[in-house]
């Protein structure tokens, strides 16, 4: 009957989350029956004024008559949309409860009429698999609901037979919530079609849980390689995420949204099949903004970031290198270690290596700066470095942080010694005949290399598995 205790894990100091109504208080008594409440926690959000306030002195009488501490938060509800303030309110107590160790879990009242209804409401609203999983039995932060398996008549048939009192909540009928439409308009009317609709659509939940159960596991073993963490931002290179099936490529973006936002709220099919469209489009660069995210393409990449991520700070910085030493702008997420090396095997396709004797000067770490130019090691002639950013394909966003390291010499204007990936200036780059090595070590490009091999060996192998699943 009480199907969520067995995801308790020893856990036997429940909390009881009690309103009042015929639910809450069923499940008060069968958890004081099976000797594992801990404590009944009550919130009264004054709602109902008089009424409200009538709920809570009920519930502290029923804690009383039980033998069990009883634990109120009194707190009207934020400005909003009243039903998901007062949801999130109640959930930050439980878990205030739960950290104060007045419980070591909670339990709410959630019936199968409770999930079917959630169910509905969330295929109405355009939800996915994710969505229809709709209200879980056991979550990751210890709430626990041991009566979805149970019909709400026969939970208040089951207190009648037994002399036991609840209250009614008179909101509940009042049809200005949307769930209140379902349950009073909506779903008799669909029960005439099949009465056993209730049952079919937790049905549908369970199934919906188990698809995500899967893919959780699935995305969990991609998000290393696929999703690279740069800040608040997510990057994706393009080229990865159209090489892999529809499906991941779905819930690969969906993890990608929740990482920068830290929900999916307001998240629907159309916002996720329009970053679709804009990573798979063939143009260079393109832009769209959705609830509370910024999402660049720029050559092979894709950027979800914080909407105003790149106003935050100036463009321009500058900083004095340490030689040897190391160099850190953490807030630009620049790293820059500069290694002093007697001669070695040194030419001149070493991009990252410069004549320390040729460097007489004030060494200086900045951004690269609209007409910046000078002759990569390479290169037979001088470039401008926004040419290059085109020819290595650089993303738009990575330009405003982009390395450049500079030598101010005596009355001289600053020269150009090194950019990152384009790598030293022919007149400063080592030579086998030069006295001293400086190295430089550039944090930021090492990552970039790494992560490109390990987004390969994920596509590669999303790809194996979808040739295997063929045969």
């Amino acid at each position: 009957m009480y199907g969520g205790l067995q995801h308790l894990e020893g856990k036997s100091r429940i909390g009881v989350a009690v309103s009042g109504g015929a639910d809450s208080v069923f499940l008060l008594h069968a958890l004081t029956n099976l000797r594992v409440a801990a404590a009944v926690l009550h919130v009264n959000h004054r709602l109902r004024a008089a009424e409200s306030d009538a709920d809570e002195a009920f519930v502290r009488e029923l804690a009383a008559s039980l033998s069990l501490p009883v634990r109120v938060l009194v707190q009207p509800v934020a400005p909003g949309n009243v039903e998901q303030e007062a949801r999130r309110a109640r959930y930050r107590f439980f878990a205030e409860c739960i950290a104060e160790r007045i419980c070591d879990a909670v339990a709410t009242g959630h019936t199968l009429d409770d999930q079917a209804e959630t169910v509905l409401s969330r295929f109405l609203r355009g939800a996915g698999t994710a969505g229809l999983s709709a209200i879980r039995p056991i979550t990751a932060n210890h709430l626990v609901r041991p009566l979805l398996g149970l019909r709400r008549d026969d939970i208040r048939n089951s207190l009648r037979e037994r002399g036991i009192a609840w209250r009614e909540d008179q909101s509940n009928a009042n049809p200005d919530y949307q769930r209140n439409r379902i349950r009073h308009e909506v779903l008799p009317s669909l029960l005439a079609l099949n009465p056993s609709l209730p049952e079919v659509l937790a049905s549908t939940a369970e199934w919906a849980r188990g698809e995500e159960d899967y893919w959780a596991c699935e995305i969990a073993r991609l998000e290393p390689d696929l999703l690279q963490r740069a800040g608040e931002a997510v990057l994706i290179r393009t080229v990865a995420l159209n090489g892999l099936a529809t499906a991941v490529q779905r819930r690969l973006l969906r993890k990608g949204i929740e990482t920068v936002r830290g929900s999916l709220r307001s998240v629907d099919f159309f916002h996720i099949e329009a970053i679709r469209t804009l990573a798979a489009s063939t143009e260079g660069s393109g832009r769209i903004q959705l609830p509370g995210l910024d999402i660049y393409r720029s050559f092979d990449w894709l950027r979800l970031a914080p909407i105003g991520i790149d106003s935050r700070l100036e463009r321009d910085f500058e900083a004095e290198l340490k030689v040897p030493g190391r160099t850190t702008l953490p807030e630009r997420l620049l790293t820059i270690d500069m290694e002093l090396t007697p001669v070695a095997d040194v030419y001149n396709n070493q991009r990252n290596t410069l004549d320390w004797g040729s460097c007489a000067g004030a060494l200086k770490l900045r951004n690269w700066r609209p007409g910046d130019a000078y002759r990569p090691a390479w290169k037979s002639g001088a470039e401008k470095i926004k040419t290059l950013f085109q020819e290595f394909r650089v993303p738009l966003w990575e330009r405003r942080t982009w390395p450049v390291i500079t030598l101010t010499g005596a009355g001289q204007p600053d020269k150009i010694l090194w950019t990152r990936r384009f790598g030293a200036s022919f007149e400063f780059a080592a030579r086998p005949e030069s006295g001293q090595i400086l190295t430089i070590h550039d944090a930021g490009e090492s990552n970039r290399v790494d992560s490109a091999s390990k987004i390969q060996g994920a596509v590669n192998a999303d790809r194996c598995e979808r040739d295997a699943g063929r045969l």
